[in-house]
């Protein structure tokens, strides 16, 4: 049994010597600590690691986060949904969000041109500038080749991309897939359909990436999940580590609860009930907002990794399996 202690500030204290002093705490902030440990077990174990996150956390400053972690080599496979490739490109090509209100007048920003997620602010004028860069791009795309499955598609489009804190130009620098089940869902999928009018063979295949996840793992990997929020890049992921045996590491970090029934509030436990995490697998759940508890926890667990001179030879391994531009 672990003993409840009181947290003391220092001066200059550490994100690291905070989140440890997580264990003795209680409540969440005790799965916040566990969480950090499990990460830093399932890279200690060169599990392979599948990192999921929705695009609200695209909009946000996490962004450049996941573009340094999958420099780092934190994460073998992504999957995340099609809002965040869009901001991703977005912020890539110079576009900037603002912070705004959770109170703001809805109504008055939509006179305005300006869209709102949360309290963070996009310009129609940014979703105006991406379109007509997506036609440019899908045109390069059909000049290459006419089949594209959709993991296959964004690692081109990266490699499109100038920008180290993106995610996309990370993943194709260091041969990290990017899957994304539901390509269709947002101004992209829009804009594949548009093209498709005008040119019918060309073909963007979610059926032949679902067979790309599957074989990005295979059934003696050791594999690991961290799942920010929950939604289809959530529950893809896990279906492929359902079919490959299920995962060994497994941390969820959510604003719902279990009692919705819902994949978003779904925790590692109920997971063991589908095998998608393994009966002896190290979990965690931690119940709260990403922007605050993922920064936390990693931070920590890198910090841990670093410690131990892991963290360059994670580095080293994506280096030379990466492509160059």
């Amino acid at each position: 049994m672990v003993k409840v202690k009181d947290l003391k500030w220092k001066q200059d204290m550490r994100v690291s010597e905070l989140v440890d002093s997580y264990e003795h705490i209680g409540f969440q902030s005790v799965e916040l600590q566990r969480a950090s440990e499990v990460i830093v077990k399932m890279k200690k174990d060169s599990a392979k690691v599948f990192l999921t996150f929705t695009s609200n956390m695209v909009t946000s400053g996490l962004r450049g986060f996941f573009a340094q972690l999958i420099e780092l080599g934190i994460a073998d496979v992504i999957v995340t949904t099609v809002g965040g490739l869009e901001e991703d490109i977005m912020k890539a090509t110079g576009e900037d969000f603002q912070i705004g209100s959770f109170q703001t007048d809805d109504v008055e920003l939509h006179e305005k041109g300006i869209n709102r997620v949360g309290n963070l602010l996009i310009k129609n004028e940014s979703y105006m500038n991406f379109e007509s860069l997506i036609e440019r791009i899908l045109k390069q795309l059909y000049e290459k080749q006419k089949h594209w499955a959709v993991s296959e598609m964004l690692r081109e489009i990266g490699l499109m991309l100038d920008d180290e804190n993106s995610i996309l130009y990370q993943a194709a620098k260091n041969n990290v897939p990017i899957f994304c089940p539901a390509i269709t869902d947002g101004a992209f999928g829009f804009h594949l359909y548009l093209f498709q009018q005008d040119h019918p063979d060309f073909m963007v295949d979610v059926v032949k990436d679902f067979g790309n996840i599957l074989f990005a793992s295979s059934f003696d990997d050791r594999k690991g999940v961290i799942a920010l929020g929950g939604s289809i890049s959530k529950h893809h992921a896990i279906l492929s580590t359902l079919l490959n045996g299920g995962a060994e590491y497994a941390v969820y970090m959510t604003t719902a609860h279990r009692t919705s029934g819902s994949m978003s509030g779904a925790n590692t436990n109920e997971a063991k009930s589908w095998g998608k995490v393994k009966d002896e697998s190290d979990v965690a759940t931690v119940i709260g907002d990403v922007s605050i508890t993922f920064p936390l926890a990693m931070i920590h667990a890198l910090d841990e990794l670093a410690e131990d001179g892991l963290l360059e030879s994670l580095k080293k391994n994506n280096e030379d399996s990466g492509v160059s531009k």
